[in-house]
C-alpha cells in the first residue's frame, strides 16, 4: 500500500498502470488499504478536537468531550468508507458505458487510491485552525481531480478523450455524495448526535 501511495504523489501515470495489473478482493482491498487510509482524518480530527481545540480570539481553547469526539470519529470513518463504496460501485456502472469492463474491487481500488490525497490531507486535522485547513484541503481536492483525470484513462484503459468525459462524471458524483453526506449529518445532528464543547 505505501508503495502505491508514494508512487502517487511522484510518479502518477507509472503507478496507475502497476495498480492496474493488479487483481484484488474488495474484502482484502479494504483491509490493507481503504480502512487505513481512511482512518487518518478522523483519527487526526479525534487527537486535534480533544487535546489542542479551536482558539476564538482570546478565549481558552474550545474542545470536544471525549465521548462526543469518538462518536464524530466513528461517524465520520464509516462516511468515508460508505463514500469510497459508492464511488467504487458507481465508477463499475458507469465503465459500461466506455466499453471498460473493470471488476468491482479493481473500481474500489480506484476510488480509494484517488482519495488518497484527501485521505493523507486529513493530516491537518490534527491541528484544527481554519486557515491550515483550507490551504490543505483546498490542495489535497485540487491534486485528487488531477489523480482522476490523469488516472482514469489509464486505469481503464481507455482513449483521453473518454476518460475526460468519464472523469468528468466521476467528478460531478462524488460532488452529489459530499453534500448527501453533509445533509445526513446535519439530519443525525439534529437528532442530537452532535458535537459537545468541553467549553
Amino acid at each position: 500500500m505505501i508503495h502505491h501511495v508514494v508512487g502517487l504523489f511522484t510518479h502518477p501515470d507509472r503507478e496507475w498502470q502497476q495498480i492496474r495489473g493488479e487483481e484484488e478482493s474488495i474484502s482484502h482491498l479494504y483491509i490493507t488499504h481503504t480502512l487505513i487510509l481512511a482512518a487518518i482524518p478522523p483519527l487526526s480530527a479525534f487527537i486535534g478536537t480533544t487535546q489542542v481545540g479551536w482558539v476564538i480570539g482570546n478565549r481558552a481553547p474550545v474542545m470536544l468531550t471525549m465521548e462526543s469526539a469518538v462518536w464524530m470519529t466513528l461517524m465520520s470513518y464509516v462516511a468515508m468508507l460508505a463514500g469510497v463504496a459508492v464511488m467504487g460501485a458507481f465508477i463499475h456502472w458507469m465503465a459500461r458505458t466506455y466499453d471498460a469492463s473493470p471488476s468491482l474491487a479493481r473500481c474500489v481500488a480506484f476510488a480509494t487510491y484517488t482519495a488518497t490525497p484527501l485521505f493523507i490531507g486529513g493530516l491537518a486535522a490534527l491541528y484544527p485552525h481554519l486557515w491550515l485547513g483550507m490551504m490543505v484541503g483546498t490542495a489535497a481536492i485540487c491534486y485528487t481531480v488531477y489523480l482522476l483525470y490523469v488516472g482514469l484513462p489509464t486505469f481503464m484503459n481507455i482513449h483521453a478523450d473518454e476518460g475526460f468525459l468519464f472523469a468528468s462524471s466521476v467528478l460531478a458524483v462524488g460532488l452529489v455524495v459530499l453534500v448527501a453526506i453533509m445533509a445526513f449529518t446535519v439530519i443525525i445532528w439534529g437528532l442530537g448526535v452532535g458535537p459537545i464543547y468541553t467549553n
